[in-house]
């Protein structure tokens, strides 16, 4: 993420205004990655002191500082050393304790290690950051992809300093959901005309904000692939509470590979429960529920097949707080749907506060053990039906 001062935007009667790289950009932008791709295999500080004086064409400051922050994830550093550095600082320091003279303990380490004086030294402090050398991509993106990268990272950075964000998405709309889901975040449907996506922001939480604030700015990358979209979101910028809409023609770099990727803690959990209970099925992603504005996506199904009445709908949350727990209870509950299992990840409690004393929940850390499950939903010997 950008820090606010990096982050190329203005302020205009309430509503943020981004500042995107556009075709305007591009001449300045393609000086900049020949300028970089000149340091590849040279150490990293050298690369970071070129970015620090300008450029031979005129830029703009903010812009560039975002251009510079996502060039510098496509050409990273890697250690290149004859001997592992640990490796050589231990012989070496190891030599010198034992030898009154440099000359002396330099050739008594290299002997040791079979390289030559040049090779050793060069490796000492080859895996500091400065020392690693910059290594360039395999493809090197245009001007206009990088211009679109940049733009992307701009509205995450933006949407990191969110109490709220609103998207309208045409189509289906269980994908960007999904997305949603899979990142953790507190997230909910309404539906009135459309289906609204409403999601918490950083600022509404108390604990992991960083980590929320990356989660939910990953959900950009697929707003493109919607056939059409808008994102509204309350946001703190400067002290001030202004509105920031992103929508379809904004010039955001799509995400590579728009399929949902799985989530291996749920493949894990309905792996470990089929073969706990045998006589239960588990259906992934059932059938949305509306209930009373709302639309409700519940991530699994578990139903006993010889007594198909008896099932229990399965939510996994991510990040969590007591009244987002609770505001969920009350959702299923206005839908008559009592048979609710929450599962809720240990390490992302948003907050302190207690739990409803009322709730079947199965508290879970990476693994959400099925018996635990089967326990809540009183399918195991000595439970209630």
């Amino acid at each position: 993420m950008l820090p606010e001062p990096a982050i190329p935007f203005r302020l205009e009667r309430g509503r943020v205004l981004p500042g995107f790289l556009d075709a305007r950009d591009i001449p300045w932008l393609r000086v900049l990655v020949e300028e970089i791709d000149r340091f590849r295999s040279r150490p990293m500080r050298d690369l970071l002191e070129r970015l620090r004086q300008p450029l031979p064409c005129p830029t703009p400051h903010r812009k560039r500082r975002a251009a510079v922050a996502v060039l510098l994830r496509l050409w990273k550093s890697e250690l290149d050393a004859a001997v592992p550095p640990e490796k050589a600082r231990e012989i070496l320091f190891c030599a010198q304790a034992a030898r009154a003279t440099r000359a002396e303990a330099l050739q008594l380490a290299t002997a040791a290690l079979g390289v030559s004086p040049a090779a050793l030294e060069s490796s000492l402090f080859a895996d500091l950051p400065g020392e690693r050398l910059v290594r360039a991509p395999e493809v090197i993106p245009s001007p206009h992809d990088i211009a679109l990268r940049t733009n992307q990272l701009i509205v995450r950075s933006l949407l990191f300093r969110a109490r709220r964000v609103r998207i309208k998405a045409e189509g289906a709309l269980r994908p960007l959901v999904r997305q949603a889901k899979l990142r953790g975040l507190l997230c909910a449907v309404t539906q009135a005309s459309e289906p609204v996506l409403d999601l918490s922001g950083p600022f509404t939480v108390f604990r992991h904000t960083l980590l929320y604030g990356r989660a939910l700015g990953e959900l950009v990358q697929f707003l493109p692939h919607c056939a059409r979209f808008k994102l509204r979101a309350d946001c703190v910028l400067r002290g001030e509470e202004a509105v920031l809409d992103v929508q379809t023609g904004d010039p955001i770099f799509p995400a590579e590979n728009p399929k949902p990727y799985d989530s291996k803690l749920e493949e894990r959990f309905a792996r470990d429960l089929r073969k706990a209970a045998p006589d239960w099925d588990v259906v992934r992603e059932p059938e949305p529920l509306a209930v009373a504005g709302t639309i409700i996506f519940p991530d699994f199904l578990l139903r006993h097949r010889p007594c198909p009445e008896r099932s229990f709908l399965v939510e996994v949350m991510g990040f969590w707080s007591a009244d987002y727990v609770a505001r969920k209870l009350t959702q299923f509950r206005q839908a008559k749907i009592p048979n609710l299992i929450l599962c809720l990840d240990e390490t992302r409690a948003c907050a302190e506060d207690a739990l409803p004393a009322d709730a079947r929940i199965v508290r879970f850390h990476r693994r959400i053990d099925p018996l635990a499950v089967l326990a809540a939903a009183g399918a195991l010997p000595g439970g209630s039906p």
